[in-house]
């Protein structure tokens, strides 16, 4: 979150009272019109804003004010704070821009059948709706549930992809994991697959002797083959 300065009318009326800094520097320091801090200084505007030191809130330095002073083009720097407030969390239901309001119903529809875990009060955070809306759809009494379509709320831009995963994630703590019967799923059993090792080594072995014994028939064809030749030779 950017650093703001606190009370910039007030600190202009005190600037302009106690240094000799330019319009223009105040202006430039205090996020007002030059014409503004000219007629705080004329008297015309302001009138009865007591001026805030910016010194005394840690927001202006002495050293700075004495650089802007004595460089007419020089642009005077809030000081860092010593202690840096943390940004508020917003709480309750997130906003929703009107033009997408009527996106909601077929996101909380979608929410409900895909990630039935999420309970009421994290679809409304998501998607900024009410109790009562998430009820009608489930029950299917929503004025519009004829209509309606199942659409991803990321898509929709009603939430981010990080908050969803995050609302998820929350609500799968302490969910006991899902059966084998839920998931369509089992394993076979032992009957049917602890003879399967057995029965393939087995094959495997009747292959070996059927080639070993095509491969001596072939020897004993060829052996006698030779010695009729060599008979034939000799006569």
């Amino acid at each position: 979150m950017a650093q703001q300065l606190l009370m910039p009318k007030a600190t202009a009326v005190w600037l302009v009272d106690n240094t000799a800094l330019s319009f223009d520097q105040i202006a430039q320091f205090c996020k007002l019109h030059p014409l503004e801090v000219k007629a705080i200084a004329d008297g015309e505007a302001a009138q009865g804003i007591k001026g805030l030191d910016p010194i005394s809130t840690g927001q202006l330095s002495r050293d700075e004010i004495q650089r802007g002073e004595a460089d007419v083009n020089y642009r005077l720097k809030l000081s860092d704070p010593k202690v840096r407030v943390p940004e508020s969390k917003r709480r309750g239901p997130r906003y929703t821009p009107v033009s997408k309001r009527q996106d909601r119903p077929n996101a909380i529809l979608w929410l409900v059948r895909n990630h039935p875990e999420l309970k009421d009060a994290q679809i409304s955070r998501l998607v900024g709706t009410t109790k009562s809306t998430i009820e009608q759809i489930r029950e299917r009494t929503h004025w519009n549930a004829a209509n309606l379509a199942p659409m991803d709320p990321v898509t929709l831009g009603l939430c981010s992809q990080i908050d969803l995963d995050l609302e998820v994630e929350k609500a799968s703590k302490g969910r006991p994991l899902p059966t084998a019967a839920e998931l369509g799923a089992s394993l076979q059993p032992a009957s049917e697959t602890e003879n399967l090792g057995f029965s393939y080594r087995t094959e495997r072995e009747e292959e070996k002797e059927i080639d070993a014994n095509a491969v001596f028939a072939k020897l004993s064809s060829l052996k006698s083959t030779r010695s009729d030749e060599e008979e034939d030779e000799r006569f």
